[in-house]
């Protein structure tokens, strides 16, 4: 599914490889300012690397690794408006079956529940559940354990790797279960 060697953004990550299969749960662990955010970009053809290869579900021009890769919740990117519901984020984007893909995401509010009501780990939810909406074979989140517990943080690695597709997601500290680490 990602196919990744030596991927490289000058001066900001440097000689990245990994290979992801369909399922496959990737961590992407180091400081803040190491990189993670823009190796998560690269990988959803995003961001363009200055050197290294990238294959994503056999598509190797970010457009079409664009169409195969979705980005969950990437702070600066991906922001969540807090003035709108979480019912008018979901059908902002696209059709439904909005409750389905509530439920998928484990998101403990209702379609008409404030953003801005949402702690963190039910951002990242509602972030889960809009990219799940392209039906995605690959999802990106970014800071899967900020400023969240030890229990919550590993609720939503659990949530992560339970998605039946490859999924990368960025954290100071590895969960306890992965499938790859990739260290910055």
């Amino acid at each position: 599914m990602i196919v990744a060697k030596g991927l490289s953004v000058e001066g900001v990550y440097a000689g990245v490889s990994l290979e992801a299969g369909a399922g496959a749960l990737t961590a992407v662990a180091g400081p803040a300012g190491s990189g993670r955010t823009s190796l998560l970009l690269t990988l959803a053809g995003r961001m363009k690397p200055t050197a290294g290869t990238l294959a994503v579900a056999g598509h190797v021009k970010p457009r079409a690794i664009r169409k195969v890769a979705a980005l969950a919740l990437v702070d600066g990117v991906t922001d969540l408006d807090r003035s709108l519901t979480v019912g008018e984020h979901l059908r902002e984007r696209g059709r439904g079956p909005y409750p389905k893909l509530i439920e998928k995401a484990g998101l403990d509010a209702g379609e008409r529940t404030l953003v801005r009501e949402l702690d963190r780990e039910g951002q990242v939810r509602l972030g889960v559940a809009l990219a799940l909406l392209d039906d995605p074979k690959v999802i990106v989140a970014d800071n899967v354990d900020a400023g969240l517990p030890p229990d919550r943080q590993e609720a939503l690695w659990t949530l992560l790797a339970g998605l039946d597709r490859a999924v990368v997601a960025s954290c100071v500290t590895p969960p306890a279960r992965y499938d790859h680490l990739v260290e910055l």
